[in-house]
């Protein structure tokens, strides 16, 4: 191995704490997130904030780390923002942290920090503070991410999981399975005729345009892992009522259809990484249906069902046939490292 590209791998030294660290930090995060609060390096950064905050933490370990559509770091980045904007909040700073495994090219690296960077900055957020560490080969798989978000909660917002109520609406921001689906076909070595690509996106701006004509949303939550289904199953217990949805209002993409048709998997369970499920008052539902329409990431939102009071806890789905199906929960993982 010539020097030229021993240099070009992380190395167990890069997590030591010494001048290499030093250098990798400076390199890597310094440069390219270079705001005053992380320039000063100390070992917490100091913020000064007024009324009510939204704290998240998640961890990103993505397999592979580039899938059509994005990467971990967008991933990361969105995943958090969204996070904080499912309880209305403004997304206001972040913190990265790396589990890097030896031997990850430092040109990798810098691809995945510039997406953080380029994701960071269509959120509004800052890059405020952070922690590197380097793990043996075999540790770890090629780089996992920890992120912790804040986020400022205007007045008047009250979101939870908690407060659906009979008579409301439920709304889909858009067609689902897309990043599921796009991170198994390139794990995977599937290919399709169509391109399937990651919709992983940050949702704040949306949800910011919907409370600006509705300070009224009861719910709001982001189908990760598990999908649709399980989000609604969630809603449903938390607000001990039931939900009912119409497959046929469902959007769901021709070549998400395809794929999981021919994988025996079924769009509901698929993991979302740019989606958002909104419950809200029915009188509300068409006002926020057309603001969500105007903004790039609702133009296929979709009123799918509403709240229900009998068999609290249960999420029926009338199918395309006019039968009803119960939507469980997910049971197991079908699609495991998807986020």
């Amino acid at each position: 191995m010539g020097d030229s590209e021993k240099f070009d791998k992380i190395l167990l030294s890069h997590g030591s704490g010494g001048k290499l660290a030093h250098e990798l930090v400076e390199k890597h995060f310094v440069r390219v997130f270079d705001n005053p609060l992380l320039a000063r390096l100390d070992d917490s950064a100091v913020i000064t904030v007024s009324g009510r905050l939204a704290f998240t933490t998640d961890s990103y370990v993505v397999s592979p780390i580039f899938f059509p559509g994005g990467d971990i770091g967008k991933l990361a980045v969105c995943g958090t923002a969204n996070d904080l904007a499912m309880s209305g909040a403004r997304p206001l700073c972040l913190s990265l942290s790396l589990i890097i495994e030896e031997g990850l090219p430092q040109s990798e690296l810098k691809t995945i920090i510039e997406s953080v960077n380029t994701a960071a900055m269509e959120v509004g957020v800052t890059i405020v503070t952070g922690d590197t560490k380097v793990v043996q080969r075999g540790s770890a798989d090629k780089l996992f991410i920890n992120t912790a978000g804040i986020g400022i909660i205007p007045e008047n917002v009250d979101i939870s999981g908690s407060n659906a109520k009979p008579g409301d609406k439920v709304l889909l921001s858009g067609p689902i399975g897309d990043h599921g689906i796009a991170v198994l076909s390139k794990r995977e070595g599937l290919s399709f005729t169509t391109v399937l690509e990651s919709d992983c996106a940050p949702l704040n701006s949306l949800v910011a345009e919907m409370l600006n004509v509705s300070a009224d949303i009861r719910c709001l939550r982001d189908p990760t892992r598990g999908g649709l289904a399980t989000t609604l199953n969630e809603l449903a217990k938390q607000s001990n009522v039931s939900i009912r949805i119409e497959e046929e209002k469902v959007p769901v993409h021709e070549a998400v259809l395809a794929a999981c048709e021919m994988l025996g998997l079924d769009p509901l369970y698929i993991a979302n990484e740019g989606k958002l499920v909104a419950i809200v008052p029915a009188e509300h539902a068409d006002k926020i249906l057309r603001v969500m329409h105007r903004n790039q990431y609702g133009k296929e939102a979709s009123l799918i069902g509403e709240v229900c009071a009998n068999n609290p806890g249960r999420v029926v789905m009338k199918t395309r046939i006019g039968s009803s199906r119960i939507v469980d929960m997910l049971v197991g993982d079908p699609l495991p490292r998807i986020c």
